[in-house]
């Protein structure tokens, strides 16, 4: 973006310089419309670099909160996760003891 204002400024001093200079040459007036037209390709150029820029910004800003939900969820996940292995376990060990009873009386 610096680099395209840089040559934005040049354009126009140089714009400016020639304007200033009364010369007789009958280009002149060719070389200052070129030029002009090429300051106005710079700019709208810009223009264009911006918006998408700006469009860039937006998509990342979108996507940065999508992944920190996405990780909360997944976290919320593990955690489920978690808690399930741990009743499991709990009831393995439950019924374990149950038969561990029910074969002492057995005998």
């Amino acid at each position: 973006m610096k680099n395209f204002e840089k040559k934005e400024t040049d354009l126009n001093q140089l714009i400016d310089k020639l304007a200033k200079l009364n010369t007789s040459y009958s280009q002149y007036s060719f070389d200052n419309k070129s030029i002009e037209k090429q300051r106005d390709s710079f700019k709208s150029e810009r223009d264009e670099l911006e918006k998408k820029n700006q469009e860039i910004l937006r998509e990342h800003k979108y996507l940065k909160e999508r992944i920190k939900k996405l990780e909360h969820e997944l976290k919320s996940k593990k955690e489920l996760e978690k808690k399930f292995n741990q009743d499991i376990n709990d009831l393995n060990q439950e019924t374990q003891s149950l038969v561990d009873e029910i074969e002492k009386w057995q005998m």
